[in-house]
């Protein structure tokens, strides 16, 4: 019995696994709470345990030599002191490394309580993985004792491995994740159908979903009616400018209100000719986020700039959160971008150039992504937009990448110059695109983006190398600590994106209005506006994130 326990779990995996505990406490974009850190040290270091165990097999299989008896027993207790000195120094550590991230950050600081919260639930991780894989393991012996009766044990191995690995394929995706992806869509569209019980229409015929209005309010969808119905109005911008306004237009379709991303999209087309915003000076065509939330802090101030002589549009296409958007709905957001750019810009081309509105283009995160992939090279020649903000792109976008790989060597990554930049320029909450070589030309592009978000520079290849800026110099908001070490760099980089929508306003991926306004200023031009007027209007709308600046 004993031998066998022996056999069930290895103090040299384990140790391994503490190592892969110790370098996954080091910091990385975004500060970790103990029970977060916890989790995280208990699934890397679970991670460290099966690699050894799949080393040593292989090991073994290789008849490679090993050590035994009383060598042994010493090479264990000494790696065991090793590995006990790196953790203890990494543990006492971390603390210090957290706080130091969490106070560039204007975090709360953590005291030493946490570290023993830390540890019982990287404990019960660890042991719920170990769990996980000694079941697996079960069903592979079983499977593989089975396969001995029929054929010779080589070929029992091999196809035993292969068993166990389709039923855990069938489990995951076509049973347990499919029922749950399914279950959160249907959560989603159910909440926004509750809404439609809610509030009744707008009795205003300037606002879709109200009286005339082609779109239906009950189809439009909990996000898209918060669109159209809040935001400043005429009296509020004329209050803070001191000058004449109009009422803002806002169009928002619902994914329920038509069958197909097209329909959609000339629907979204016919309220905007029904409520006359091609007769404005500035049309703004935006793409939501995976729930169809536009940030009011990004739409807002763009209004009280141009004194509500503004039209924006937008098109649901899901109602699944942003990340679970982005792995299962991609395709979907992409063509409904394209669908309500290309008919809306179409439509635009038709109008003599000298009375229509400027052009631009907008999105946040994966509403960035879509609008990105929207806004082809169709869109930017022959008779292009006029500009474009996009704020957090999500790291998969491939305008975006395009771009950044086309910086000047000597400026960072995180912030990087783009030839003269009278083309594309950069943002962040500490520029505001404002510095360049060149004035700026016909068309003006600005990403938004912090430097400690993770959504933006999560990297898949840090599996095995350092993402381009780890190897510079750290920006503001970033760990002087932090470093790379494969695996691990990877799990934290990932959690990072997990936990990038809870951080601070200006840090991670919470974008808000104060770091919206100075770039919108450039891509937009305003008339007459002063850095004065900047200021106040980041005063105007100093009352937190995600709550716009409708205030007084």
């Amino acid at each position: 019995m004993r031998m066998t326990r022996l056999r069930l779990f290895s103090i040299p995996a384990l140790l391994v696994g503490l190592v892969f505990f110790a370098a996954s406490l080091t910091p990385s974009m975004i500060p970790r709470g103990p029970l977060i850190q916890g989790v995280l040290g208990g699934l890397v270091t679970a991670l460290g345990y099966l690699a050894a165990r799949i080393v040593a097999l292989i090991w073994y299989a290789a008849d490679m030599p090993v050590l035994t008896g009383k060598a042994a027993r010493w090479a264990v207790i000494l790696c065991s002191v090793a590995v006990l000195v790196l953790f203890g120094w990494t543990l006492m550590s971390s603390m210090g490394w957290q706080n130091d991230l969490r106070a560039k950050m204007g975090m709360k600081l953590s005291d030493e309580r946490g570290l023993l919260v830390m540890l019982l639930a990287a404990a019960v991780t660890f042991a719920l993985a170990f769990a996980i894989g000694a079941a697996v393991a079960w069903l592979f012996r079983r499977l593989r004792s089975w396969f001995y009766r029929i054929m010779p044990p080589r070929r029992a191995n091999v196809l035993g491995v292969i068993a166990v690995a389709l039923i855990l394929f069938v489990i995951t995706r076509d049973g347990i994740l499919d029922r749950v992806v399914t279950g959160l869509d249907e959560g989603y569209a159910a909440a926004q159908e509750l809404f439609d019980t809610a509030p009744p229409p707008p009795a205003q015929a300037g606002v879709p979903g109200g009286p005339e209005s082609l779109i239906d309010w009950g189809a439009m969808g909990q996000p898209g009616r918060e669109f159209v119905t809040s935001g400043p109005d005429a009296q509020a911008i004329a209050a803070f400018t001191g000058r004449p306004a109009l009422d803002p237009i806002r169009v928002y379709v619902g994914r329920a209100d038509g069958d197909t991303a097209h329909e959609r999209a000339r629907l979204a087309l016919a309220e905007l000719q029904r409520l006359g915003a091609f007769d404005r000076e500035v049309l703004v065509v935006a793409s939501p986020t995976g729930t169809g939330w536009l940030d009011p802090g990004s739409h807002d101030p763009l209004e009280y700039m141009h004194d509500g002589d503004i039209a924006t549009v937008a098109a649901q296409y899901s109602y699944l959160q942003s990340p679970l958007a982005l792995i299962l709905e991609t395709t979907t957001g992409l063509d409904t971008a394209t669908a309500l750019l290309e008919v809306v810009h179409d439509y635009w081309k038709t109008l003599p150039p000298d009375d229509r509105p400027r052009f631009y283009v907008h999105g946040l995160s994966l509403g960035a992504w879509s609008s990105m992939y929207a806004t082809n090279l169709f869109r930017l020649v022959n008779d292009p937009i006029d500009g474009a903000l996009w704020a957090g792109p999500p790291f998969p976008s491939n305008f975006w990448n395009y771009v950044q790989n086309a910086r000047d060597p000597d400026s960072p990554w995180v912030l990087p110059r783009i030839g003269d930049g009278s083309l594309v320029r950069y943002a962040s909450h500490v520029a505001d695109a404002s510095d360049a070589a060149a004035d700026w030309g016909d068309m003006r592009i600005v990403f938004l983006q912090y430097s400690s978000d993770p959504i933006v520079f999560y990297d898949p290849y840090s599996l095995w190398r350092a993402p381009p800026w780890m190897n510079e110099p750290p920006a503001e908001d970033a760990s002087s600590h932090m470093s790379f070490m494969p695996i691990v760099t990877q799990f934290q980089l990932a959690l990072d994106m997990a936990l990038s929508f809870g951080a601070p306003p200006g840090h991670g991926h919470a974008y808000y209005a104060q770091d919206y306004i100075a770039p919108w200023v450039q891509v937009t031009a305003p008339a007459d506006w002063t850095d004065a007027d900047t200021e106040r209007l980041k005063a105007h709308c100093d009352n937190g994130f995600q709550m716009g600046c409708t205030n007084d």
